[in-house]
């Protein structure tokens, strides 16, 4: 049975919160997914929380590994029948900025494909909100905890729907008809 899908969602919450199980469940919903992780395997411990996410997919996605390129992607592999799930964007975020990679003109380009008519299919993103801790005592982690933030509130303003998920449990924040 299929599950409608707005065109974009934005599923927000802490580690460990449960945001990203919540959002392949949205997708598994509707059937067949793809799977959009820019995740980097850089320590071991990084790679056993890869490996954690791989073996919790089942046969109905197909996964596409992109650790900076997502709006490329999305754009060439969304479609109508097949939901993507972005996971996610603070891995996406880390990956620009500590690669010296423009994040803010990547951003940017995310934010005005998703704003375009070239979206054509629905897409789910997942994102850490990092600003519910304390402020960071160094310069670059509080540039990321900032850039997070305002990429997060982007991409919020720009959704059709908003969920936070907290221990598991999903609060919608947004839903536009």
């Amino acid at each position: 049975m299929s599950v409608s899908l707005p065109p974009v969602t934005l599923v927000l919450g802490g580690a460990r919160s449960g945001k990203s199980r919540y959002a392949e469940e949205l997708v598994e919903a509707r059937g067949a997914g793809l799977y959009l992780a820019t995740a980097q395997a850089l320590d071991d411990e990084m790679a056993a929380r890869i490996e954690k996410h791989r073996a919790r997919r089942g046969e109905l996605w197909e996964t596409i590994e992109e650790v900076r390129e997502i709006v490329g992607v999305i754009e060439r592999e969304a479609r109508p029948d097949r939901p993507i799930l972005v996971d996610c964007l603070t891995l996406w975020l880390s990956n620009l900025l500590f690669n010296d990679l423009r994040a803010g003109d990547e951003i940017q380009r995310l934010a005005a494909f998703l704003q375009s008519d070239a979206l054509r299919g629905p897409v789910v993103f997942v994102s850490n909100e990092t600003g519910l801790g304390v402020v960071p005592d160094n310069q670059m982690s509080r540039l990321f905890v900032d850039a997070q933030g305002e990429l997060n509130q982007l991409v919020a303003k720009l959704a059709d729907r908003v969920v936070f998920v907290a221990a598991g449990l999903p609060q919608i924040l947004k839903e536009e008809t």
